[in-house]
């Protein structure tokens, strides 16, 4: 498995997609019972082979991806060539990126001394999904870039 098996949960979500992968495979829902219960390893693989699908459709799409903790914002742009970085550290220890409180201090205090900008960039490795999943898998989130585009203009 190249990435991670999706929960039961996606696994619920995405049943139709399921039902018509396992078409593709000449598996019946009949056959598909069987197997569970008598080759549960060979099940297992097409559950890992359908999760790596899903995740190779969603990774080649996602262009965003924020990381926000406590004191820091890592708001990441995923161009076709390179990865790049706006990275945010608050030096305020009284704040919490991740409530409403602090972040509505963030956004009256982000020109203040009490923050500190850094950005980076870098090429993909020989995998660029398996980059966008690594960070994904180190806590960020995809998202459609509102809060990148607007420090992107803040800092020009």
């Amino acid at each position: 498995m190249k990435y991670a098996r999706l929960t039961q949960q996606q696994l619920e979500e995405l049943h139709p997609e399921f039902i018509n992968f396992l078409a593709t495979q000449s598996i019946t829902g009949e056959e598909w019972t069987t197997m569970k219960k008598e080759k549960p390893e060979v099940a297992e693989d097409e559950l890992d082979v359908f999760s790596d699908l899903i995740w190779e459709g969603v990774l080649s799409k996602v262009e965003y991806l924020e990381n926000i903790s406590e004191l820091q914002m890592h708001l990441f742009h995923l161009t076709e060539k390179e990865m790049k970085l706006l990275s945010v550290k608050v030096m305020n220890p009284e704040i919490d990126l991740r409530t409403e409180i602090g972040f509505n201090w963030f956004k009256r205090n982000f020109q203040s001394d009490f923050v500190e900008y850094l950005t980076a960039s870098k090429a993909y490795s020989d995998d660029k999904n398996l980059d966008k999943f690594n960070l994904i898998q180190q806590g960020a989130a995809i998202t459609k870039g509102d809060l990148y585009k607007w420090f992107d203009q803040i800092m020009e």
